[in-house]
């Protein structure tokens, strides 16, 4: 009965919440949905795993090292989100390129406790194969979706009461949106544990959610220039034809991994369909 409630006798607020692995992923790879329901007035949250301390892209002798590198990145985040209209930002504290390695039950603790305090309605994070294998994508895939259960079903352990998340959502690019980025950056690949590692394209019979965020183009890549240390690499989808163009920023698109009030196969416009009341 409990849960029957909180499930169906939703607040007025609408909630999303993002928890991703580094800085400029709620830009990159979110950045229209944030952009687009803060615009409708729903409050939106980001956990952002890391400081991106490992991120740097200049030269080896200009590096300033993982903690002023992960300040710097941290501020542009920060900024990223302000633009985006992203009401509350949870930077955590594990090593940008090692989160595969955190203490996982941590993780997921510290994680679980800040759904429970924001209390979103859905969360959206990474797909379990990080697009391109990126173990850092990975992990938090891994680490968000435990934490999204033990939110509901732990009470004895965590200072906040449970909270049921009802929809949760792993990003999945299609073919389309990395074949954009790719004719920007060239083909993803990543050496990992010997073995390479490439982009992942979610195939359009698996996907259950297309968001139309074309209107917020300008918003998002304002988002992305808040990025300065990155702008050497983003520079370059500046100067991609426009079917690239809207490939990256007129549709993100998702897999819904669970959903407590609405299924089938009829594909989604909005994150938040049987949440709204109608």
């Amino acid at each position: 009965a409990g849960i029957r409630s909180e499930v169906f006798t939703m607040s007025e607020q609408l909630k999303l919440m993002c928890v991703l692995a580094h800085p400029d992923d709620e830009s990159l790879g979110t950045g229209g949905i944030l952009a687009r329901y803060a615009s409708e007035g729903v409050e939106t949250s980001l956990i952002t795993a890391t400081r991106g301390q490992r991120g740097w892209k200049g030269s080896k002798e200009d590096y300033p090292g993982e903690a002023a590198l992960g300040d710097l990145r941290t501020r542009e985040l920060e900024a990223a989100a302000e633009v985006l209209g992203v009401r509350q930002v949870f930077v955590l504290e594990h090593m940008d390129g090692e989160l595969d390695r955190a203490d996982s039950a941590e993780a997921v603790r510290s994680i679980a406790e800040i759904v429970q305090r924001v209390r979103p309605q859905v969360v959206v994070t990474f797909g379990p194969d990080g697009v391109y294998g990126h173990p850092d994508h990975i992990a938090i895939s891994q680490l968000a979706t435990a934490a999204v259960v033990r939110a509901a079903s732990d009470t004895a352990a965590l200072d906040q009461p449970p909270h049921l998340v009802s929809k949760l959502y792993y990003m999945a690019p299609n073919r389309d949106l990395l074949d954009a980025y790719q004719a920007a950056f060239g083909v993803f690949n990543k050496r990992v544990d010997d073995h390479s590692r490439g982009a992942v394209p979610w195939e359009d019979w698996a996907l259950t959610t297309r968001v139309e965020t074309r209107a917020f183009t300008d918003t998002v890549w304002q988002a992305i220039s808040r990025h300065r240390s990155q702008l050497r690499d983003y520079a370059k989808l500046r100067d991609l034809p426009e079917e690239h163009w809207l490939s990256i920023f007129g549709e993100e698109t998702y897999y819904r991994v669970f959903s407590l009030v609405n299924g089938g196969r009829e594909t989604e416009g909005d994150l938040f369909v049987g949440l709204r009341g109608t």
